[in-house]
């Protein structure tokens, strides 16, 4: 009797299957866009696309969408706003930056970006974040954060913005190989599941030259060498034509930035297959609203001089055929913006699709989510939304997602709810 008891209870708490009528079903390995698909969605993963529905499963009607994996910003700041910068980053606490992450946690899961690789943010507050999410106290993204970046004494990740009297130097900086092999086990100690280290010099910086060298080889080789080591993998902020080679000569993984990679560097990560990671969307933002929120006039004037520069080396990586990652530095611009940068990376030569698979089949290699995420296909994590037009004709219509859905759980039905 217990047994029977038990197994009709059981019947009754499985969870029901779903199924998600698409208009069409963007193939991002095919590149094709397929008409009238269904996709079954059970326990948080695709069970099959175009097969019969089981019995009782719940329909969403997505008729007039088109249908893709959920995206993947592989940079982003998500505790961090484009209206704390320079100065007025002095007075936001670590607890505030935290509350910012689940406004902005919120805002990027909407925009359609189910995965966010967030490099950078102070007193672990990512983590706090990245924890907060998985156990289903926070809405947001599935996150692989750093934790403090590493950096070296008065360079692009310290803090430069206090006068000497105050002796204050940033959480992540570590100079010479020993202390920065002990700084990547300490934040990985406390909870960083990716690395984040400054090669060179930055843009939002104080003091700094974007060009120039921080990190030496030796040291980017032992950070890289124990990151590895310990499971993790390790993104590069380097705009400097020699950090950029330094980085993916010591085995780092993805070089965030890439503003004045050379044609030797380009050859060198087609030769190691380090991702590119190229935020060139930001520059608009910059140069138009950095002024009014904030920023640094050196920091304008750096952006002037390296915007273009990026842009230019992102076409000429990516017509090489260099292997890129999606990625946005969010938090320099308004979060749930990130879509934004498609239009941009077609603006600047590449196919629209590709950079739809920048941004998912891609990214999920770099993140380590390959054949887990990225498209959709049986056994892979439910993340689908879909967008109102057709993306491959035109890369605004990434801008305008209507269904969120991640792991199986939907976050946004616009068409549900009468939305135009």
């Amino acid at each position: 009797m217990r047994n029977a008891f038990l197994l009709t209870f059981c019947a009754f708490t499985l969870p029901a299957a779903t199924v998600i009528k698409c208009g069409s079903l963007l193939d991002v390995r095919k590149g094709e866009l397929i008409p009238n698909v269904t996709i079954v969605v059970e326990n948080g993963s695709i069970v099959g696309v175009n097969v019969p529905a089981p019995a009782g499963a719940e329909v969403i009607d997505l008729s007039h969408g088109t249908c893709m994996p959920g995206l993947m910003d592989v940079h982003d700041h998500l505790t961090m706003e484009p209206t704390q910068s320079g100065y007025e980053s002095l007075g936001v606490s670590v607890p505030r930056q935290a509350v910012a992450g689940v406004k902005n946690a919120r805002l990027t899961l909407r925009a359609g970006f189910t995965t966010v690789r967030n490099v950078g943010a102070s007193g672990y507050s990512d983590v706090a974040l990245r924890d907060g999410i998985n156990a289903g106290e926070v809405e947001g993204p599935r996150l692989f954060v750093s934790g403090p970046a590493l950096g070296i004494t008065g360079g692009h990740c310290d803090q430069n913005l206090l006068a000497p009297e105050f002796k204050f130097r940033d959480e992540g900086v570590a100079d010479g190989p020993w202390a920065a092999r002990t700084k990547v086990r300490e934040v990985i100690k406390f909870g960083a599941n990716v690395i984040k280290v400054c090669a060179s010099g930055g843009v939002l910086s104080k003091g700094d030259s974007p060009g120039a060298p921080q990190y030496t080889l030796e040291e980017l080789t032992v950070i890289a060498e124990e990151a590895h080591k310990l499971g993790r993998k390790v993104a590069a902020h380097a705009h400097g034509t020699q950090s950029i080679k330094d980085a993916i000569r010591a085995g780092i993984d993805s070089i965030e930035h890439s503003s004045l990679i050379d044609d030797e560097g380009i050859a060198l990560a087609k030769q190691h297959g380090t991702f590119l990671v190229f935020d060139i969307y930001n520059d608009d933002y910059i140069l138009q609203e950095g002024a009014k929120v904030g920023m640094l006039p050196e920091s304008i004037e750096k952006e002037k001089a390296i915007g273009k520069l990026q842009r230019t080396n992102f076409r000429k990586a990516y017509l090489a055929g260099a292997r890129m990652a999606f990625g946005t530095d969010g938090g320099v611009y308004p979060h749930g913006d990130n879509a934004k940068q498609f239009a941009t990376m077609a603006e600047w030569g590449m196919k629209r699709l590709e950079a739809i698979r920048t941004a998912t089949v891609e990214a999920a290699a770099l993140v380590g989510l390959e054949g887990k995420a990225g498209v959709i296909e049986p056994h892979y994590l439910a993340d689908v939304i879909a967008v109102d037009g057709n993306p491959l004709e035109d890369a605004r219509v990434m801008m305008r997602v209507k269904f969120v859905m991640k792991e199986g759980k939907v976050y946004r039905n616009d068409w549900a709810q009468g939305k135009p």
